[in-house]
């Protein structure tokens, strides 16, 4: 679970440190991704596919406790 902070849970992650948080590859988050409609969408600072994605911290961290409440 990423680190939450009342002040920062509207703050953005990069893709790649929520690969990490997840245990997933990039490859592997964008299978998820489609695969899982649920999953935050990212953020893009641009109009380009190679433009980097971002994702909202609390949007991730309602989708972790959502998984983990549907698993209990």
């Amino acid at each position: 679970m990423l680190q939450s902070h009342p002040t920062i849970d509207q703050a953005l992650i990069p893709q790649p440190e929520v690969c990490k948080a997840i245990g997933q590859t990039r490859s592997g988050l964008e299978k998820l991704r489609k695969k899982d409609p649920t999953f935050p969408k990212p953020i893009k600072f641009g109009d380009t596919r190679q433009s980097a994605a971002y994702y909202v911290i609390a949007e991730i961290n309602a989708w972790l406790q959502a998984k983990i409440a549907a698993r209990d």
